[in-house]
């Protein structure tokens, strides 16, 4: 009975822990997540502020560019006019006649003495009226600050006969020829600017207005509700700059031309604050799914699954890090568990076996590969080479034929090398100088060729027959169809840890396409090795971030680099 009631006991604290395990981990995961949505919240609120700030303000340039280049078409109209109104009367009336005409937004240009009484007036066919309540283009007083134009707010032109436009008047002083001061004024339509200022919009219910030093508004889309009273701007005594006031986003950028300002108007709520409410509620819904997720399956799996789980999760990290040496220890737990336990250890069992076949087959497939590289020596060469030394004999040249043969000697002497795949790079480099002497005999001092050696690096290893296909290759297709001397240069030297071969010819060059398809091209008759079977060997003994590159330009010459290793003697002979 005590025994009954210890058993229960202890499967009460494990449901318990178990539960507390469960509780623990969803109150992280709701502080985690609440305080994670805190976070995005302000960055993503953050962000919005900016872009409607950056929106506003790219609305506000565009708006103010137009418009700047609208005044500056006023001012460039008004030196005109001032330059002509004082020609003789036909010649200033051609001019106005042909300017009124050309520009059909120039309403009017007229001139009046200092008391405001009109001089002249000239018009597109409209007829003066004879008597008129307020000419709103006239200005007393007209200051005259240098580089500011004086430019009215729009108003109704009420000079004319049955003609009343919406116009802007810019203003002028300056003295006739008979050095008495007048007043220059022309009325230009203002409906242009004003349709472009309507359609600016900035969100659904963001717009433009101008306004002026002072702070009152030239002109602003919903000027009829201004006028009612129904609507007030609050942009008064605001410098350049973008500022937020009352749950609006203001930006103003003034021109430098006159004393117009561009205020862009934008709303918080519709481009920030309901973005942010509709993230956030969608966040929230999905937060409490997840949760409720979180904990459901918590409780669920926590007791059947996680210790044991756990276990053998630990185990295969064991083994995914040292599987040469896992020894595993079976997992206890649920059927399922156990069944898993043991497919694993089966699994790694089978795995080491693997391994270790895998580790010898790739050692004698990587033997056999070099072994199958460095068989693969050019007949043609040898059959050319001994046609040459015959040729020699049969013409009485014997002291050139024993040359020629202690030359051959060397080079397949060198090539043996008693089964070794790494040399001295100084066998390697007598491997070369002697390819080279051979093959100047052979085409007749068509070409010549140097060697530039570091001889520290002449003790170090590197893998035989490397330099003769490169060579090979610079002679048979660099300077096969060549009409003057070729060159080729033969370099080794050493940088850091690694030893630089370079073979350069001034030969025909290849295009960026024929140097990559070298470096793929199987060995071919009269390719001998092939540099792609240089470079393999290469790969394969030392590893893929060694090998060739090949650099070349049509007419100019090929430079092959081959990078190795710093090797020293029987470092890579026991791989």
């Amino acid at each position: 009975m005590a025994d009954r009631i210890k058993q229960a006991v202890k499967r009460f604290q494990q449901i318990s822990l178990s539960s507390l395990f469960v509780i623990l981990v969803s109150v992280i995961v709701m502080i985690t997540s609440v305080v994670s949505l805190l976070i995005f919240v302000n960055l993503y609120r953050n962000d919005m502020e900016q872009n409607a700030i950056t929106t506003s303000e790219q609305a506000v340039v565009q708006v103010k560019n137009t418009v700047f280049n609208y005044t500056e078409d006023m001012s460039d109209i008004m030196q005109m006019i001032c330059a002509n109104i004082q020609k003789e009367e036909e010649e200033a009336n051609n001019f106005f006649s042909n300017l009124l005409k050309i520009r059909s937004d120039v309403v009017a240009v007229t001139s009046y003495d200092m008391n405001g009484k009109i001089l002249k007036c000239w018009t597109n066919g409209q007829k003066l009226k004879e008597n008129y309540i307020k000419n709103l283009s006239y200005v007393r007083d007209l200051p005259q600050e240098e580089g500011i134009l004086n430019i009215t707010k729009p108003h109704v032109e009420s000079l004319f006969v049955d003609y009343y436009p919406w116009v802007v008047t810019i203003s002028q002083n300056m003295q006739d020829a008979n050095g008495n001061t007048i007043q220059v004024a022309v009325d230009i339509s203002f409906y242009n600017i004003a349709d472009y200022v309507d359609d600016v919009g900035i969100g659904q219910h963001g717009y433009c207005y101008i306004a002026d030093d002072a702070g009152n508004i030239v002109y602003h889309p919903q000027q009829q509700l201004i006028y009612a009273s129904l609507k007030e701007e609050n942009q008064k005594n605001m410098e350049n700059g973008t500022y937020i006031k009352s749950n609006v986003i203001y930006t103003v950028n003034s021109l430098q031309n006159c004393d117009w300002h561009i205020v862009g108007v934008c709303y918080v709520d519709e481009m920030i604050t309901n973005k942010v409410e509709r993230v956030v509620s969608s966040l929230v819904v999905i937060l409490a799914i997840v949760l409720a997720g979180t904990v459901f399956l918590g409780s669920v799996f926590s007791d059947l699954f996680s210790k044991p789980v756990t276990s053998l999760v630990r185990a295969m990290g064991e083994f995914e890090g040292n599987s040469a040496e896992f020894v595993y220890h079976p997992v206890t737990g649920t059927k399922e568990i156990s069944a898993l336990s043991d497919s694993f250890e089966h699994m790694a069992v089978r795995i080491q076996k693997l391994m270790e076949e895998v580790r010898q087959e790739e050692i004698s497939l990587r033997k056999t590969e070099l072994k199958a590289l460095q068989a693969q020596i050019n007949p043609h060469f040898l059959y050319n080479t001994l046609d040459a030394i015959a040729w020699m004999c049969e013409a009485g040249r014997n002291e050139d034929a024993v040359e020629m043969v202690n030359a051959l000697a060397r080079l397949f002497r060198i090539s043996i090398s008693r089964g070794h795949e790494l040399i001295p790079i100084e066998k390697e480099l007598q491997h070369a100088q002697s390819y080279l002497h051979i093959q100047n005999f052979r085409y007749k001092n068509q070409f010549r060729y140097q060697f530039d050696v570091d001889e520290a690096c002449l003790s170090y290893y590197c893998n035989k027959i490397t330099l003769q296909p490169i060579i090979e290759n610079a002679i048979y297709h660099g300077m096969d169809r060549m009409v003057d001397e070729g060159m080729i240069r033969i370099g080794i030297h050493q940088s850091e840890d690694k030893i630089i071969f370079t073979v350069e010819d001034n030969g025909v060059g290849m295009t960026e396409e024929q140097c990559e398809e070298v470096l793929k091209k199987e060995r071919s008759d009269r390719a001998g090795i092939g540099i792609k079977n240089v470079n393999d060997r290469i790969k394969i003994y030392f590893g893929e971030e060694y090998g060739l590159t090949i650099k070349s330009e049509l007419d100019e010459g090929t430079c092959v680099t081959i990078m190795m290793p710093k090797v020293t003697e029987g470092s890579y002979e026991d791989k």
